[in-house]
């Protein structure tokens, strides 16, 4: 889509698109790889205390664990009723 298009004009975002000049591409070796061109999405600081967190992502990690063996549980059941399961 060219400008006018509904895409409006173009802008580098850090970590989604950059619109490299060809001297860039050159000091790469011309090396495609995005993530020497469009690098890292910029970040807010996370002021969330390190202990707080790690407690918080903890608690999250089990209960998609325990979700992910309940959804295993499914996919096998249903497998068996299919006659495909081994247990």
């Amino acid at each position: 889509m060219g400008e006018g298009e509904g895409g409006g004009e173009y802008k580098d975002i850090p970590g989604f698109c950059k619109s490299a000049t060809l001297d860039e591409i050159r000091k790469h070796g011309y090396v495609l790889t995005p993530g020497r061109y469009v690098g890292a999405e910029v970040r807010d600081e996370d002021d969330e205390p390190f202990e707080e967190k790690m407690q918080r992502l903890t608690a999250q990690l089990c209960e998609q664990m325990a979700e992910a063996r309940r959804l295993d549980e499914v996919i096998w059941k249903n497998l068996k009723e299919l006659g495909y399961g081994s247990e």
